[in-house]
């Protein structure tokens, strides 16, 4: 048993060591990557162990958990950059769990493809990435994927201000499909934005939607929109119900010069002039790359240690994960080989799914 005078000394000591780990963390924090200078980048990180080195810094800095049976206690690995877990003796890189676990190419040519991807003003294509980097056509679209699913929003901080709340479509002519029309393939969305004082941009988000329902509305409210926060609309009548939750103003000459009608434009544009056209089964992240580049834009110097920071935190994800590949039933896969082999064609199978053979 420690007496009165240990007590005090063990709890003023246990007070000590947290602090001198939380201004540890800060220092680390403070030596973050910041900047935009290509040269300056590869300066920095010239061989993939200086990529494992910013890594494991930001991985460990705050602590050490284990992913297999939660202990917080551990010592340095003999490999570079890992650490052993005293409990269950498992071993962490500083990239596993990560989405940078196994990247097929090299950490360093997998950081400057986030440094490229987060730094450049409109952003760059998988098929860019591609050639650039010498690497394959659908490697690069994963890896890629991986980048703006770490992107997608906290959902910690919601928009307080005034805010600017409207639903468009992304999708080529469609005959028939005038207005809201319910049955329309364009891909649905809506975006808020809010806006300061000056009616300056502060921050955007966007969200992909089935229909134009109250119910689908919600969605982006709860997500990103606080009660107090004075949001303006136009008529819509899917609006109305909100307005018992949030301060809500439709106005009857909504312009399309209003903030965020100028921000769906540019969204647009964005979406045609770097990936040409996009899936309705990806909308979500490419959503998460426009409102997080712009989210960020007054912070451009730490940008790709921000991204570097949510891909270490998000937990790695295979290739079914990243690309939502539905599996076929055993019926279709049957049917699928029997077609194929009946016409004389080489196929193959990938991931789960029978497809032509290049």
């Amino acid at each position: 048993m420690l007496n009165k005078v240990q007590r005090i000394t063990y709890t003023y000591l246990t007070s000590e060591i947290k602090e001198l780990g939380i201004l540890l963390h800060a220092m680390k924090v403070e030596n973050q990557y910041k900047g935009t200078a290509v040269f300056k980048f590869l300066d920095k990180f010239k061989t993939d162990e200086d990529c494992k080195a910013y890594l494991y810094d930001l991985k460990f800095s705050a602590g050490f958990q284990c992913s297999k049976c939660q202990s917080t206690e551990a010592y340095e690995g003999i490999k570079p950059f890992t650490k052993v877990c005293k409990s269950c003796r498992h071993v962490e890189s500083s990239t596993s769990g990560t989405l940078y676990h196994k990247v097929k190419f090299g950490l360093r040519k997998a950081f400057a493809i986030v440094f490229e991807i987060t730094t450049t003003s409109k952003g760059v294509s998988a098929l860019q990435i591609s050639r650039k980097y010498d690497i394959n056509k659908d490697t690069a679209w994963l890896f890629c994927k991986k980048v703006r699913i770490s992107m997608g929003s906290s959902e910690v901080h919601p928009m307080v201000d005034k805010v600017y709340v409207d639903e468009f479509v992304i999708g080529g002519y469609e005959k028939g499909a005038v207005g809201r029309k319910a049955e329309s393939k364009k891909i649905k969305a809506i975006m808020a934005v809010e806006v300061t004082d000056k009616n300056k941009i502060k921050r955007v988000y966007t969200m992909k939607i089935q229909d134009y329902s109250t119910r689908e509305l919600t969605k982006i409210f709860d997500k990103h929109i606080a009660p107090e926060a004075q949001v303006h609309t136009d008529e819509w009548r899917s609006y109305r119900p909100l307005k018992t939750k949030y301060t809500i103003k439709q106005d009857k000459k909504y312009k399309n010069s209003s903030p965020v009608n100028l921000m769906i434009q540019q969204q647009k544009s964005w979406l045609r002039g770097t990936h040409h056209r996009i899936s309705s089964h990806h909308a979500e992240t490419y959503f998460n790359e426009f409102s997080f580049r712009i989210n960020r834009s007054q912070w451009k110097d730490s940008i790709f240690h921000k991204c570097t920071e949510r891909m270490v935190q998000t937990e790695n994800r295979n290739r079914l994960q990243v690309s939502q590949v539905k599996l076929m039933t055993r019926e279709q896969y049957v049917q699928r080989v029997m077609l194929y082999e009946s016409m004389g064609v080489n196929y193959k199978v990938e991931y789960g799914r029978v497809k032509l053979a290049a």
